[in-house]
C-alpha cells in the first residue's frame, strides 16, 4: 500500500451488545441517520451530527436483530429478528411503532432481501420454515409470490440477494447454501437458472453488483470467491481472492461500484477495489469479530461513510474517500 491505513473519524458506543446489522438512511441531508441492530434485540437510531442515539426501538422481544433496510419511497424501516419476525416500523413525525409484521418461521441466520419494484410495491425474500426454503412476498399487501426450494439437498439457505435485471426479465435471486453452493433463481418462472460450487464450507455472505453482473461470496475459509453472470445467466467462477486470516461475516459494495468492504473474523475491515479486487486498506480498530459493514448512500463520494459493527459492542465510522488514492 502506498498510503497508511486511515483511522476512524469517530466511534459510537452505547449499544450494549454485539452489532449484527447496520443500515444508513440518507434522507436527512449531509449527515445521514445510521440504524444499528444488536444481539439483545434493540435498534439504535444514531444521529451522526450529535453522534448519539436519538431513538432506541424495541420490537423483537429481546431477540437478535440480524438485518435492516428502509423503503426509499416512504423511509419506513424494516427489521428482521431471530424471533422469526420481520417488522415494519412507522417512524414518521416522531413515531416509533411497529405498523405491521411478517412471521418467517425461520430460526437461522439468513438475512432478508428487499427489492423495490415501484413507489407502492416491493418484494421481500426471506428464509422459510424449512431449511432450504425461500419465500417471496409483496409488500405492503403481504401477498405470496412464490416459494423457492432446490430439488437436490443443499442444506440450510445461508444468504440471499434479490434484484431486477435491466433486460426486463426476472426478478432474479441469488442464494448461498450450507453445502457451499450458489444458485441463481428466476422468480417469475420459479425456476433455477444456474448453480455453482463456490466454497467447500457454507456460504456465509454474498453481495452482487447488477451493473457489472458480478458478485462475490465469503465463507469461513481464507478466500473470497468472485463470480460473474454470462449472457445466458450462467454463473462463471473467477480467481479467488486470498485473505490473510479466515472468516468473513459480511460483504458490501459501495453505491458507485468502486469499493468492496469485508467484515473479518480477525477484527479487521478490508477494503478492495471492486473492479480488479486489488487490496486498498486494512482498517484496524476493533477488539473482536466484525459482524457488519455498511456504506452510506450519499451521492457525493466525499460525504460517504463506511460503518463497521463489532462483537465488541462498538461502531466505527470511516471516511475512506481519497481523490489521489484511487479509492474514490
Amino acid at each position: 500500500m502506498s498510503r497508511p491505513a486511515p483511522s476512524p473519524i469517530y466511534t459510537l458506543r452505547g449499544a450494549g451488545a454485539p452489532l449484527n446489522a447496520l443500515h444508513f438512511c440518507c434522507s436527512e441531508g449531509d449527515h445521514p441517520l445510521l440504524f444499528s441492530g444488536s444481539a439483545k434485540g434493540t435498534i439504535h437510531v444514531w444521529n451522526l451530527n450529535t453522534r448519539r442515539a436519538e431513538k432506541i426501538l424495541e420490537g423483537h422481544s429481546g431477540n437478535s436483530v440480524i438485518w435492516m433496510n428502509t423503503l426509499q419511497s416512504t423511509d419506513a424501516l424494516i427489521s428482521q429478528g431471530r424471533d422469526m419476525r420481520v417488522c415494519l416500523w412507522d417512524l414518521c413525525e416522531g413515531r416509533s411503532e411497529v405498523s405491521d409484521s411478517v412471521w418467517t418461521g425461520s430460526v437461522g441466520f439468513c438475512h432478508c432481501s428487499l427489492l423495490e419494484m415501484g413507489p407502492a410495491t416491493s418484494l421481500l425474500a426471506y428464509p422459510g420454515r424449512e431449511p432450504e426454503e425461500i419465500n417471496i412476498i409483496e409488500l405492503p399487501s403481504k401477498a405470496a409470490v412464490c416459494t423457492l426450494t432446490p430439488e437436490a439437498k443443499r442444506g440450510m439457505v445461508m444468504c440471499i440477494k434479490l434484484w431486477q435485471p435491466d433486460t426486463g426479465c426476472g426478478p432474479l435471486l441469488l442464494a448461498g447454501y450450507e453445502d457451499g453452493s450458489l444458485l441463481l433463481w428466476d422468480v417469475s418462472q420459479r425456476a433455477m437458472l444456474s448453480s455453482a460450487a463456490v466454497h467447500p464450507e457454507p456460504v456465509m455472505c454474498l453481495t452482487f453488483d447488477p451493473k457489472r453482473l458480478k458478485g462475490i461470496s465469503g465463507s469461513s475459509e481464507k478466500n473470497l470467491l468472485p463470480w460473474v453472470l454470462d449472457r445466458q445467466n450462467k454463473l462463471q467462477l473467477q480467481d479467488p481472492v486470498a485473505l490473510v486470516n479466515p472468516g468473513v461475516s459480511q460483504l458490501c459494495i459501495r453505491g458507485d461500484s468502486k469499493i468492496l468492504a469485508s467484515a473479518g473474523w480477525d477484527h479487521r475491515v478490508r477494503i478492495f477495489g471492486w473492479k480488479k479486487l486489488q487490496p486498498l486498506a486494512v482498517l484496524q480498530h476493533h477488539t473482536d469479530i466484525i459482524l457488519s459493514v455498511a456504506f452510506s448512500n450519499h451521492q457525493d463520494p466525499r460525504h460517504q461513510l463506511l460503518a463497521a459493527g463489532s462483537k465488541d459492542q462498538r461502531i466505527s465510522l470511516w471516511s475512506i474517500y481519497n481523490k489521489g488514492s484511487g479509492t474514490g
